[in-house]
């Protein structure tokens, strides 16, 4: 027998397996840590573009845009690194400001910022909060080509210049995270992310639509739509860090926000994506615990993952703790619908961002029998279409029918395809 830990919230789950029944699916992680000083020579060395201290002149004013608290991306040591260089180079610390990319995720906590940016910084610099909703906050920038209206946080062009501090993972449908990401819809309206996100469904075959999914970018309707819609912030400058499982950076690359960002996402899939021979009936999957399964709509992303790896029919069993519910206060209602079919149809009439995840999720659930290992009430997870277990244990006593199956230890940071 041997033994593997498994990530669930901010501690790990213990399974021991047979391994003549299981398989590893395991992605390559980059074994060293990058130190302050290795950082600084990354940014010394930007991709297509100057660097900070010749782009930024003393006296101008900075906003530097940071993720919310769904993803670990180890920014906090590279604000630190920039804010002091900046300082160094003439900038005011009054004259620089932080604003987190939240899209229509709540608000970031007080403790959430100082934990993203480090106490430090949280003490030091003018942080701002992104809603969504607040129409005060935006200024309209015209439209995309397709008309979608592009409405972003004003602060976006109320300063001299735009730094994007984030990092690269897998994302469903617009192929990667980060760069673009963190402005659109980090930093727009409810309609310019409804009408970005929108472009995933095929309102018309009631289906995704073509050139949308995991680890594409060519030809993908959404990231080329929050590209358009990010480029009228004119970002002066863009950080994309590479993680490990730890939370630590081990690879980054800067520089032109759109040229830095391809770079990064072309890396990360060369290190994260697995080649198998063939699905199997069972797939025991991990999102990578916290804050990849702080809820059910950023603990779909490891679901999604394991459904390559899972014949139809088979069995996922999806550990995600989700600490925070399922993610947004319109996510019950949408499971509601008869079926998938049914959802789609209310997504053709009236699309919102949400309902396309509960989508996305009563379809695996049609086509694999999915058990969630989680904190929700038992009752919820039913009404999710999936089977409730309190533990790991639990869950494999359910699987007496299966006989082969696959560990997925990551999901969210794991591309898979069937050779």
């Amino acid at each position: 027998m041997s033994a593997i830990d498994l990530r669930y919230g901010n501690s790990t789950i213990v399974f021991e397996y047979d391994e003549g029944s299981f398989g590893l699916i395991d992605s390559v992680e980059l074994p060293n840590t990058l130190s302050d000083a290795e950082i600084g020579a990354r940014l010394d060395e930007p991709i297509g573009s100057p660097g900070i201290d010749e782009i930024i002149n003393p006296g101008q004013s900075v906003l530097i845009v940071v993720p919310d608290a769904t993803r670990d991306v180890g920014c906090g040591q590279v604000v630190n690194l920039i804010v002091r260089r900046l300082i160094a180079g003439g900038v005011n610390a009054f004259d620089i400001r932080l604003i987190f990319a939240t899209g229509i995720h709540r608000k970031v906590t007080e403790a959430e910022k100082a934990a993203i940016v480090t106490p430090f910084i949280a003490q030091r610099i003018k942080m701002l909060d992104h809603d969504a909703r607040d129409l005060m906050q935006f200024a309209v920038l015209g439209q995309t080509a397709s008309g979608i209206p592009v409405e972003l946080n004003r602060a976006l062009i109320e300063h001299d210049h735009v730094i994007l501090v984030g990092g690269v993972s897998f994302h469903y449908f617009a192929g990667f995270t980060g760069g673009r990401k963190l402005i659109c819809p980090g930093l727009a309206s409810t309609r310019t992310i409804a009408g970005t996100h929108k472009l995933a469904f095929d309102p018309d075959r009631l289906v995704r639509r073509d050139g949308v999914g995991l680890a594409r970018l060519d030809g993908n309707p959404v990231h080329e739509a929050f590209v358009e819609a990010a480029s009228a912030a004119l970002p002066s400058f863009a950080v994309t860090t590479v993680v490990n499982e730890q939370g630590d950076i081990v690879d980054l690359y800067c520089g032109d926000w759109i040229r830095s960002h391809r770079a990064a996402c072309d890396n990360f899939a060369k290190h994260h994506s697995v080649s198998i021979d063939d699905k199997r009936d069972l797939v025991i999957v991990s999102c990578g615990g916290y804050p990849h399964d702080v809820n059910l709509i950023q603990a779909h992303k490891a679901l999604d993952a394991a459904s390559q790896a899972c014949r139809s029919g088979g069995m996922i069993i999806l550990l995600a703790e989700c600490r925070d519910g399922l993610g947004h206060a319109d996510m019950p209602r949408w499971f509601e619908a008869g079926d998938s079919h049914d959802m789609a149809v209310k997504l053709s009439e009236k699309y919102q961002v949400n309902g396309q995840t509960a989508w996305s999720i009563v379809k695996k659930c049609e086509e694999f029998e999915v058990i969630l290992v989680s904190s929700l009430a038992p009752e919820l997870v039913k009404t999710l279409r999936m089977v409730p277990a309190a533990t790991l244990q639990e869950a494999i006593e359910k699987t007496a029918r299966w006989s082969n199956g696959y560990i997925l230890s990551n999901g969210a940071r794991t591309f898979i395809e069937v050779a």
